[in-house]
This record gives C-alpha cells, structure tokens and sequence, in this order.
C-alpha cells in the first residue's frame, strides 16, 4: 500500500459539503451529454438522497487547503453480492481521486476509511465492482487487498412489440 504524502483530512460528509462532493463524483460520473446543469442538479438530488439514508454514507478528503480532491461512497447491502460469504456486506459504490492527488495513498486511505466503517456497521467483507476495461482501477482494487471474484460482460436486446 502507497503512504499517504499529503497532509489530508478525511472527514463523512455533511450537507455543508454537498457542492464539493457533486462537482468531485461529475468527475466520476459525468452523466449523459447535454445540459451541465441538469446534471449538477440530479447529482445532488442523488448524493442528498444518501446523506438521508440510514444504511449510506459518503467520505471527502480535503488537502491542507481544505481543497475538495477525493470521496468515496458506501452503502451496506443485505443481498446478493458476487464473492460475499457473510451479510451485510459494506460496498464501495463509487471511490474518485483528483489526478493531482493520485499515486499518494489516497484512494488506500479511503479504503482504509470504509474498512472502519464497515465493521462499525456489522459487516465483515466490503465488496467493490470496477467496468472490466478500467485496468487502472482493477490494479488499484487489488493494490489495496481486494480479490477478484468475478468478471461478467452484461448484453440488452430492444425488442418491438407486436
């Protein structure tokens, strides 16, 4: 595992922080072309919906500027998920590091960050998924002692009614 080497702050995110946490995850999820706005908008109605959320969270790191550069969000599932022997089972939905903070420890630390708050929430395993192209983030998942259980390419048909 990489050390840290930025003095950061991971702290769980509040609403005080919805703004940094929408613009960071349109870096990960930038939506469907069109309307920037839109978008920004259905995020945050997205990542409201998980600070409501009784088995959801969010984490953000700030640098020692207090500079928004990275999150991670986790949810506690209670079925099926690939490889998982125990349940609730902690997974990572989705874990995003600016360029300028990777390579630095970050994304372990916020691993680091969901293994504490997976066992603070009854789960024993914390599961993650990654696109089976995104190489960078299958080294990393392994990097940071996750096993690969699984690879499945997903197919959809349009079919007409008749």
């Amino acid at each position: 595992m990489l050390p840290v080497l930025l003095p950061l702050q991971i702290s769980e995110v509040t609403s005080a922080d919805l703004d940094d946490w929408v613009d960071l995850a349109l870096k990960l999820w930038p939506g469907e072309e069109g309307s920037p706005e839109k978008a920004k908008e259905e995020m945050a109605a997205e990542l409201a919906g998980i600070l409501q959320s009784p088995k959801d969270t969010g984490w953000l790191v700030r640098d020692d500027t207090g500079r928004a550069i990275a999150f991670i969000n986790l949810s506690v599932c209670y079925e099926y998920v690939p490889g998982a022997t125990h349940f609730p089972v902690a997974y990572v939905e989705g874990l995003y590091v600016e360029d300028s903070g990777r390579r630095q420890g970050i994304g372990a630390a916020l691993i680091k960050q969901a293994e504490v708050w997976a066992i603070a929430n009854g789960c024993t395993q914390l599961a993650s998924d990654v696109l089976i192209e995104n190489e960078q983030s299958c080294r990393f998942h392994a990097q940071v002692g996750f096993q690969e259980v699984e690879r499945v390419v997903c197919f959809i048909k349009d079919v007409e009614r008749t």
